[in-house]
């Protein structure tokens, strides 16, 4: 009898641990954080990040992500670089925006002209969280929010080394219109570590195109790899097939500008305008996925032919 009770509690014990999610999340004091397995993979920050000391106060923000990590630890994301104070992990501002009769920039933090903010989260589990932005114009007296934007932000592990990262956007117009102008950034944004440079990462498009041809092309999604620190990892970036101007053109900076360092754009109104009208909804999807180690474009087609299918 002894042993069968022994033998049950060891059948609980395994039964409890396979039933065990691996997602868990926590809220902290300025951030909402993400974990896999017990490893962090992402940090959304909620509350005003004031910018580095000695630095213009306008360069303070809410409501993006940094860092994003791999499962093996290394940092993917950089937040108020030196070259651009406006540049936070990842996150989507818009630039030249048309909003009763005032052209608005979004983006360009030290114009002092709007801004994007955290207001509420809408609902948070141990894998996702939805997050509502508010696009702000600053020169009114007083503040007008533009635009509202519902985040929704989910994590799933894929294997031991790569997970991936779902971001869906619902932007939901005022009873004015939101006008975006034709520009050549805007929109879904990472800034990359500063371990990422021309000399220590590389980049492949769908198109087989790489960085130094990159900027302005089309793509399904894109590759972003390098070293960090003794080893190797990166992202693949994909946009849904529904998003609109799909494929999307893209902002990377090419490999002359800023000492090389890394910034990836899908910007859908690089090559024409896009009318968002008063009292509607639009939406935006896109899919990271994080990895360690090293990813071929084989591979990097075949996790879009993935996500096409299911999101599609």
């Amino acid at each position: 009898m002894k042993y069968s009770l022994v033998y049950l509690s060891v059948l609980f014990i395994l039964i409890a641990s396979c039933d065990k999610s691996p997602y868990a999340s926590r809220k902290e004091a300025e951030r909402l954080v993400l974990s896999i397995s017990d490893t962090d993979v992402l940090s959304y920050q909620f509350e005003t990040m004031p910018p580095p000391e000695g630095v213009d106060s306008a360069f303070h923000r809410s409501g993006f992500i940094h860092p994003l990590k791999t499962l093996g630890g290394h940092t993917l994301t950089a937040i108020h670089p030196e070259d651009h104070y406006h540049h936070f992990g990842v996150w989507n501002p818009w630039t030249r925006v048309v909003f009763e009769g005032d052209t608005i920039d979004f983006w360009n933090l030290g114009d002092k002209k709007g801004t994007v903010r955290f207001k509420e989260f809408k609902e948070i589990g141990d894998n996702t969280f939805r997050t509502h932005h508010e696009h702000v114009v600053l020169k009114q007296e007083p503040e007008k929010i533009a635009l509202n934007e519902v985040q929704t932000v989910t994590v799933t592990e894929l294997d031991d080394k790569t997970y991936a990262l779902d971001v869906d956007i619902e932007y939901q117009t005022t009873d004015s219109d939101f006008k975006l102008i034709e520009y050549r950034y805007g929109g879904f944004s990472i800034r990359a570590t500063k371990e990422w440079t021309d000399a220590t990462s590389e980049i492949l498009t769908s198109e087989g195109i790489t960085r130094e041809n990159v900027d302005g092309s089309l793509a399904k999604w894109c590759l972003v790899q390098g070293k960090l620190g003794d080893g190797h990892g990166g992202f693949l970036l994909m946009s849904n097939p529904n998003n609109y101007n799909h494929p999307e053109p893209l902002r990377i900076w090419p490999k002359e500008m800023h000492d090389g360092y890394i910034f990836v754009n899908v910007c859908p109104i690089k090559t024409m305008d896009w009318l968002m009208k008063a009292g509607n909804s639009y939406n935006l999807q896109y899919r990271l996925v994080v990895f360690d180690g090293e990813m071929d474009a084989e591979r990097a087609e075949s996790l879009w032919n993935s996500y096409k299918n299911q999101k599609g």
